[in-house]
């Protein structure tokens, strides 16, 4: 079991917060004491890591957090470093953690300028790059009370539902094969939560049952894995001398392209929407168009202030949308399933407890688990 430390990058070179907004002061072991000429400095200095590529030699190894909980376990809880030009916060109290992200949680709410959020946050206005103000504030707003209110999510419960007896179906045909297949979960469980969100986004499944993909999938899935490669931070972040090198170029222009790719995909679904609508309204149709998925709701908003809901927004907030809810989702299935794999006896008594609350004739649904708890998950 790793230790999960929360890593804070501030977006000001300056020095680290107060020791009062921490709850606590950093203490003294956050530095190394180093030796020069075989005597030991009075003045603690602080201690630097090598950035160059993990080697056996090297006090850097992957996984990174993993590095760090030995940092924090050896200096002390609350540690002030400094990733190149970029102070960072490292923080293994959960005293002080609670201090950061209750009383002082809008000192840490700003967000440090990166290449990713100018280029893939549109210059800096998604939820995720905007820092704490107006505009942060509204687009939490949009999330919380209509993407992803009670309603909007219950409204498109089916979409789940359907998404899960259609991963079933597609597992029981790969067993029934002569030849026995191996199934990668972690792919599978990809696809899966990507039709999910797309469904729920743009109305659209990207991956079929069948095992032939078309272009638009396999574009789909680029563009979605080079997200997760390119949506952190990277050397020109915390060297911002290689801005002036010809690194700087060749990272920039794979965000640009990127960024072209993910606006051509969003668009389309945007602009198919609008289609459908203009149709139903050459139509007659007098019903309104059901709000349903994510960019109907926006597209709803864009008509009452389309200045400030413009096309940039509702793709980034798409993406956000995107980004935020597979590869998190993915990673949260894939633990769940190898623990119980790991553990069978937990994993009978869980299939008991299902059996116990849905029978052997039907699936488990969303509805169940508001009624009861699977104690032994």
């Amino acid at each position: 079991m790793c230790i999960k430390i929360p890593c804070i990058l501030y977006d000001s070179p300056q020095s680290p917060p107060s020791s009062q907004a921490l709850g606590d002061s950093l203490p003294s072991s956050t530095f190394c004491n180093q030796t020069q000429g075989g005597h030991q400095n009075k003045m603690p200095t602080k201690c630097h890591l090598p950035l160059s590529q993990p080697s056996p030699s090297s006090p850097i190894k992957p996984p990174f957090h993993r590095t760090l909980a030995k940092i924090s376990h050896k200096y002390g809880p609350i540690l002030f470093l400094r990733f190149g030009s970029r102070p960072l916060l490292l923080i293994s109290s959960p005293s002080a953690t609670d201090e950061c992200f209750s009383p002082s949680d809008i000192v840490f709410a700003n967000r440090p300028r990166l290449l990713a959020g100018k280029h893939l946050g549109y210059d800096f206005t998604t939820v995720v790059w905007a820092s704490y103000g107006d505009h942060w504030r509204n687009l939490r707003r949009i999330s919380s009370l209509h993407l992803l209110s009670s309603a909007n999510l219950q409204a498109l419960s089916s979409v789940r539902a359907d998404e899960v007896h259609s991963l079933i179906l597609r597992l029981y045909k790969n067993s029934t094969h002569t030849v026995q297949t191996v199934v990668d979960v972690r792919t599978v469980l990809f696809e899966f939560m990507l039709n999910v969100m797309m469904r729920m986004m743009g109305g659209k499944r990207y991956f079929d049952d069948n095992t032939t993909e078309t272009e638009e999938s396999r574009n789909f899935q680029e563009i979605v894995n080079e997200t997760f490669k390119l949506a952190g931070a990277n050397l020109v972040d915390y060297f911002p001398i290689l801005k002036w090198t010809g690194i700087s170029r060749k990272i920039e222009k794979r965000y640009i392209n990127l960024r072209k790719k993910r606006d051509k995909l969003i668009q389309n679904l945007i602009e198919e929407h609008r289609r459908e609508k203009e149709k139903m309204k050459t139509n007659n149709n007098k019903s309104p168009l059901k709000k349903t998925t994510m960019i109907e709701v926006m597209l709803f908003l864009q008509e009452s202030d389309p200045d400030y809901y413009t096309d940039e927004i509702i793709i980034g907030q798409m993406m956000v949308m995107l980004s935020a809810g597979t590869d998190t989702s993915v990673g949260t299935m894939e633990w769940a399933m190898s623990l119980l794999l790991n553990h069978p006896d937990v994993l009978a008594k869980a299939k008991a407890e299902i059996n116990d609350i849905t029978g052997e004739k039907r699936h488990i649904e969303e509805s169940d688990l508001e009624k009861h708890r699977i104690c032994s998950v």
